[in-house]
């Protein structure tokens, strides 16, 4: 019986595949072994950034990291070191961000630059007219409520440069329609206007002649010809009041438009829009663009105009003339305060007819019955 071969040659039929697994195996304990004896390199600390106090973040009651704790830089944004409660000043109730940006904003606006303001005095009108529920502006409304208030300048310099309006004085007339001289229903609930009002009122000609002695007193016309005697600026929310109330009443009371009252009108509602559309502090248009589409800008009424201008709510009863006509002026003296100039935007044409004008004071019926 020959002698048992040794056990290592039950390997020899696979002693290729044995000589590079081991080889394998070395070069991988050799790696690993390497990679122990390194000493991790030091890890360089952030820079340690000192705020100021009004900037330091508080420490809510979950939180308890010690004084020498820093807080390594994780976002774009810095972020204050936390303090001790005991050295930290205890601020309110956080703003949002975007509350806080519009805050700034507005807050900057505080001081608006003085610019030149080419007119002396504004008359800011809103007047309440005859309506039928449904009619639209081809009616042949009359005027049933004259409201106007008179603002002048209380710091224009010599060389015309103003930011603050007030109001000096009013004047208030209901008028008696001659046309259709019964108020409809819905007029009086929108207007608040009763028939006894208007029933005892003078008509449109003999309230122009009171309003024109009331602008006389002030020095602002010529009572003799009624020519103005200072720049005078007629302002509206809207076009529609002196476009084409007034222009259908001096039709139906078969006289001509005054003097002092023709020219264009600085209308208030577009002024805003424009100046909404062009100097939004979170839109990211440039200022030509927005300009170009403030025409387009949706219409703002006056309750929208005072809450945008940041002037709280409104102030009365809307669709009451001389509410309304307060609450335009409001609106018009924040706009000065802001440093906008303050001139005519639409033009009038006190020549516009509609198709239900016959002679002058007659009404062509058969257009609406």
């Amino acid at each position: 019986m020959s002698d048992p071969l040794p056990p290592f040659s039950l390997f020899l039929p696979w002693s290729p595949l044995f000589a590079v697994s081991a080889v394998f195996l070395a070069v991988a304990l050799i790696w690993r072994w390497s990679c122990a004896q390194k000493v991790p390199a030091e890890v360089p600390k952030p820079i340690s950034l000192k705020p100021s106090q009004s900037f330091q973040a508080q420490k809510t009651h979950h939180q308890s990291p010690s004084p020498e704790a820093e807080m390594p830089t994780v976002s774009r944004y810095y972020q204050p070191q936390i303090q001790p409660t005991s050295d930290r000043p205890q601020l309110p109730t956080a703003v949002p961000h975007k509350v806080s940006r519009e805050l700034s904003f507005w807050t900057a606006q505080i001081e608006a630059a003085r610019v030149k303001q080419p007119y002396d005095a504004f008359l800011v009108l809103d007047v309440e007219a005859t309506c039928l529920q449904g009619a639209g502006f081809d009616w042949p409304n009359e005027i049933i409520e004259w409201p106007v208030c008179l603002l002048r300048w209380k710091d224009k310099s010599s060389k015309g440069m103003a930011s603050q309006l007030e109001i000096v004085d009013e004047f208030r007339s209901f008028v008696k329609p001659t046309w259709r001289p019964q108020l409809s229903e819905f007029c009086t609930e929108l207007t608040g206007i009763t028939q006894a009002q208007v029933n005892f009122a003078p008509t449109f000609p003999k309230v122009l002649k009171m309003f024109t002695k009331f602008l006389a007193q002030h020095g602002l016309v010529d009572p003799k010809n009624g020519r103005t005697l200072q720049r005078i600026c007629w302002c509206s929310d809207g076009p529609f009041d002196i476009r084409d109330f007034v222009v259908k009443q001096c039709f139906i009371s078969k006289i001509p438009m005054p003097i002092w009252l023709k020219g264009d009108v600085l209308d208030v509602r577009r002024l805003v829009s424009v100046w909404v559309a062009t100097h939004d502090p979170f839109d990211g248009l440039q200022a030509r663009t927005r300009l170009a589409a403030a025409h387009h800008f949706r219409s703002l009424n006056i309750p929208q105009q005072l809450r945008v201008l940041g002037l709280g709510q409104f102030q009365g009863r809307q669709h009451c003339g001389m509410d309304d006509t307060r609450n335009i002026a409001r609106v018009l003296i924040e706009l000065a305060r802001r440093g906008i100039r303050l001139e005519p935007n639409t033009p009038i044409n006190p020549n516009r007819r509609w198709s239900w004008m016959g002679r002058p004071g007659e009404v062509l019926e058969y257009h609406f019955f």
